[in-house]
């Protein structure tokens, strides 16, 4: 008997150490990963391969805002098959409400956002002065450090902002023809992109399956399971996402307009557009909004910043878990890694992807393990 349980308790021993060394070798696998990956955007990088692709996404761009429009329209038209209507009148009468929708909140909010964005180019001189003047205070702080020029530093950051100030008001006029120039060519790809997805959708189903036939016969199923798996993660994401920010945009709004803040639906959308971006998100919508604030006053100021406390409190304690519940769940460690490979190779626009590209890696690496028992480790009796 005493035999036996040693005997048990020897092999438990034996068991814990398994699963340990399983563990960690599964945790060498991820960061094996999530260094090749890093160094295979590096070779990338290095060879001109993003700046290829970044041309050839713009060229296609058209081509991809359909499948996108076609691919987050779906759904609906869906539930109105399910209804007993066609799939053509379906497609009809889906299409006509986004254009409507579209064109309506077009006619109804453009013209106030470009009073306010005017409103806002007028007053970033004094916004930079402000910042200026907070850097100086901030600095004098340490001007009875001695072996530290404070006087020179404080010199160095006055002249810089200063000429900065100066370069964005010369510049500014360019900039805005710029701006222009480039808004008139995203409105034509957009109404390109419009239109290839108005013709995607009325057969969505077959441009899923002409792509799958691409593929070799043995890879299909595969490839199919994946693309539901990858489908239903992201289209969550992306209408939790949507749902969110737009909720994020209306209150910010709002409650700018009540504290009278200046360009309160410009500040709003800044907030709402940069609350896409995990965890850092929110610091860089709310800077500008914090800034204007203080230039009006300090009162306005405190309040700003308030309130800016307040919607964020609302989105994480009761819009996100409600709206998001359902969607992909990454950890985050995952979401800061994808934050900062894509963010420094894509600027801001791949901040802004960063959490639905990592989700798809996820998923892929989830597939894989599942498919061929890759990382799985379990208990022996």
């Amino acid at each position: 008997m005493k035999l036996f349980r040693k005997d048990k308790i020897a092999y438990e021993e034996v068991n814990e150490v398994v699963l340990l060394t399983k563990k960690i070798l599964k945790v060498l696998l991820v960061l094996l990963f999530v260094v090749g990956i890093y160094a295979i955007t590096l070779i990338l990088n290095a060879w001109k391969v993003f700046d290829f692709i970044i041309l050839l996404l713009q060229i296609l761009s058209p081509f991809f805002i359909g499948i996108f429009l076609a691919w987050l329209l779906n759904p609906l038209v869906k539930f109105f098959q399910k209804k007993g209507l066609n799939r053509i009148l379906s497609t009809i009468i889906v299409y006509a409400a986004f254009l409507v929708f579209t064109y309506l909140l077009i006619v109804g909010m453009l013209p106030l956002l470009l009073d306010q964005l005017n409103d806002f180019v007028n007053i970033l001189p004094a916004i930079f002065k402000e910042a200026i003047n907070w850097v100086n205070d901030f600095i004098d702080r340490f001007k009875n450090i001695e072996f530290i020029n404070i006087e020179n530093f404080k010199n160095d950051v006055v002249l810089s902002g200063t000429n900065f100030i100066e370069s964005l008001t010369v510049e500014l006029p360019k900039n805005i023809l710029t701006f222009l120039g480039d808004a008139f060519s995203a409105i034509g790809t957009l109404i390109i992109g419009i239109i290839v997805g108005f013709y995607m959708l009325f057969d969505f189903d077959s441009v899923e399956k002409t792509l799958l036939n691409f593929l070799p016969k043995r890879m299909r199923k595969d490839a199919y399971t994946l693309y539901k798996e990858t489908n239903n993660s992201l289209l969550g994401y992306v209408k939790g996402t949507l749902a969110t920010s737009l909720l994020i945009f209306v209150l910010s709004s709002i409650i700018f307009m009540i504290i009278g803040l200046k360009a309160p639906l410009l500040l709003g959308m800044i907030c709402a557009i940069t609350n896409i971006i995990p965890y850092l998100g929110p610091y860089i919508g709310a800077a500008p909004a914090i800034l204007v604030g203080f230039t009006q006053g300090v009162g306005v100021g405190i309040a700003t910043t308030i309130s800016i406390l307040i919607v964020q409190f609302i989105e994480g304690s009761f819009i996100h878990p409600l709206v998001m519940s359902k969607t992909m769940k990454l950890h985050p460690v995952t979401i800061l890694i994808g934050l900062l490979v894509f963010g420094y190779f894509f600027g801001i626009i791949g901040m802004i992807i960063a959490a639905p590209l990592m989700a798809i890696i996820k998923v892929i690496a989830n597939f894989i393990d599942k498919k061929y028992n890759l990382m799985s480790y379990s208990k022996e009796e």
